[in-house]
């Protein structure tokens, strides 16, 4: 087969030999990992922490085979730094954006703004991460045309450079709380006073099990950022609209469980204010000008 090789092909012995020593990594590795990976899947069933070890076995795989390989085809060179010198300036002139994704995912990898099935925003896009490459990241679209922070069925794919250019949202890290509003307009002549009693009671109801939890997070979030809120309890604010009197129910609550708790509140505020005589929604409504000509 050396032969063979050698006339027909013209690689020489020396040449031989590092074609076969860059196979048997190559499948080395490969078994390695597919044992490692075996092992892996047989102590956890979690689709999680088989994500992240998959994740960290193929980047380490990855990481082991170019050292080994690299030293063996770069090992004759007299001049390496020279080499990698010329070879990094030519690289980032023509692959720049490449350079920047695999700059994007080491920024991920280190400094960790998001994980895996956290909900972000990265500039224009917004979703849960579902899966993290050397080039992109993966989320899984919510908004856009659809009226809530749920899913709109497709598949985003980011690259990682983004993170470095654009701002990065997250919903999940550090304080996994936002605070959300609910505006209900009453007529001006409704009784707003009941109208917010009525609303604190019923943001009371659906925020109160949250409240132990939201103390605890916020004080662990508290110990990494300034996150000094002075009142975590659901409030109505009153003011004066257009069209009668504005009461803005403002309360803390899950990122994914926005529209379904929205959803909740309003029935018992269209249930409650339905039994109420003197509370009447308001709405813009729109009005024409009857304009009678004048008698000549």
């Amino acid at each position: 087969m050396g032969s063979w090789l050698e006339r027909y092909l013209g690689l020489g012995p020396a040449m031989q030999q590092r074609l076969l020593d860059t196979i048997v990594i190559v499948a080395g590795l490969w078994v390695l990992q597919s044992v490692a990976l075996a092992v892996t899947y047989r102590r956890s069933s979690d689709p999680r922490v088989r994500y992240q070890w998959r994740k960290t076995i193929t980047y380490l795989a990855l990481l082991i085979g170019l050292v080994a390989i690299g030293h063996i085809w770069v090992e004759r060179i007299e001049s390496l730094a020279t080499f990698l010198g010329l070879l990094t300036a030519g690289i980032a002139i023509a692959l720049k954006d490449i350079i920047a994704n695999l700059a994007g995912w080491a920024f991920i990898v280190w400094s960790r703004p998001f994980d895996v099935g956290d909900r972000v925003q990265v500039g224009p896009y917004a979703g849960d991460v579902i899966d993290l490459h050397l080039f992109q990241f993966t989320l899984n679209e919510i908004g856009n045309w659809v009226d809530a922070d749920q899913s709109t069925g497709r598949i985003i794919h980011v690259p990682n450079g983004k993170v470095l250019s654009d701002p990065i949202a997250n919903y999940d890290k550090g304080f996994r709380y936002i605070w959300s509003e609910i505006p209900v307009t009453i007529t001006a002549d409704s009784n707003w006073k009941k109208a917010k009693q009525i609303l604190e009671g019923i943001a009371t109801r659906h925020a109160e099990q949250l409240n132990d939890q939201i103390e605890k997070e916020l004080l662990e979030a508290s110990r990494r950022y300034l996150i000094a809120y002075t009142k975590l309890t659901p409030i109505v604010y009153v003011r004066v609209a257009d069209h009668g009197i504005r009461l803005t129910l403002r309360y803390l609550i899950r990122s994914r469980y926005r529209r379904g708790s929205e959803n909740a509140i309003w029935q018992d505020v269209l249930d409650e204010f339905g039994r109420e005589p003197d509370l009447r929604l308001s709405y813009p409504a729109a009005r024409k000008t009857q304009t009678t000509a004048s008698p000549h």
